[in-house]
């Protein structure tokens, strides 16, 4: 005959945790009833296996949750390991791939082919229904090329460099999508888009998740990277900013280098009728849970004004 189990208390003190957190969560799962989240997934998150899993589940999670996840994705430090293997060399400039036409094809097959399903497949593992689009299907992403200017400093002069086939999102049709997300699947989109001529593009994948997030209207544009946030000058992270705040910190040279890219995009994206564009940290375990269901967030988030 079994003796009588023993009580552990903190397993009390565990489960009230677990329905706190629960019981907090819902009122923000009520504010993004329905609501369209685009999640740029990139960085070394992506490249973490358990992390990877996790991040499946997370977004799988959402779309149960009654919320309509769109993931857009990177793969840089892969497609710099496929064009090693190759013997491709690659350069950058400003923090865009120059990429001829041999670089590009290899491009979309990293992105729009192994990354792309790899994905697809963490997230259909992980319960939910997903499927992979390149900029390419049903003209999702039309595309322009991109000319950089530089500036010279022996001739002090201006210059333009041809980036090869590096694009930006012209126009971006949101029919295919709005269709994808009015059902239980979850669309995982590749940064490859067309030009009017039919010239395949390699497009940023920050610039491509505020154009798509812009397109459709999304209530939150979150880009995952490998640093917490914006951080002022002490390297405290800033936890909300306006746009005007936003570019003040550019101008100031608080906010620098990589990060005033992605800045600009979520300035941008903010325009473009995103009402929010968070940038967090992907190696943080469930950041994108953290930052939607929780009071405080994970992150820096942007919008137009004080809300």
């Amino acid at each position: 005959m079994a003796g009588p189990t023993s009580h552990n208390p903190h397993d009390d003190a565990r489960d009230m945790e677990r329905a706190r957190v629960l019981s907090e969560a819902l009122p923000f799962m009520q504010q993004y009833d329905k609501r369209t989240i685009v999640v740029k997934y990139g960085g070394h998150a992506m490249g973490d296996e358990a992390l990877g899993a996790e991040f499946a589940r997370d977004i799988v999670l959402l779309k149960q949750s009654g919320l309509n996840p769109i993931v857009v994705h990177g793969g840089g430090p892969q497609i710099g390991a496929m064009l090693t293997r190759l013997g491709i060399k690659s350069e950058f400039s400003g923090g865009l791939r120059i990429t001829d036409k041999a670089t590009v094809e290899i491009v979309e097959m990293v992105l729009a082919g192994s990354i792309n399903k790899q994905i697809v497949a963490q997230l259909n593992q992980a319960g939910g229904r997903a499927i992979g689009l390149s900029g390419k299907d049903g003209n999702l992403i039309v595309a322009r090329k991109v000319m950089q200017k530089i500036h010279d400093p022996e001739s002090n002069i201006e210059k333009i460099l041809d980036l090869g086939f590096v694009g930006e999102p012209e126009t971006v049709n949101p029919e295919i999508l709005n269709t994808i997300i009015a059902s239980d699947i979850i669309p995982v989109i590749a940064p490859v888009g067309i030009s009017r001529a039919g010239d395949t593009y390699n497009i940023n994948a920050d610039t491509a998740a505020g154009a798509i997030a812009a397109a459709v209207g999304a209530t939150r544009l979150l880009l995952l990277t490998d640093v917490r946030g914006v951080l002022d000058k002490s390297g405290v992270l800033v936890e909300e900013l306006t746009i005007d705040e936003a570019k003040a910190l550019m101008k100031d040279g608080t906010i620098s280098g990589g990060m005033i890219p992605k800045v600009e995009t979520c300035i941008e994206a903010v325009e473009g009728g995103v009402e929010a564009v968070v940038i967090l940290d992907g190696r943080v375990r469930h950041a994108v849970l953290l930052e939607l269901f929780t009071e405080h967030g994970v992150g820096t988030l942007i919008q137009k004004s004080v809300s």
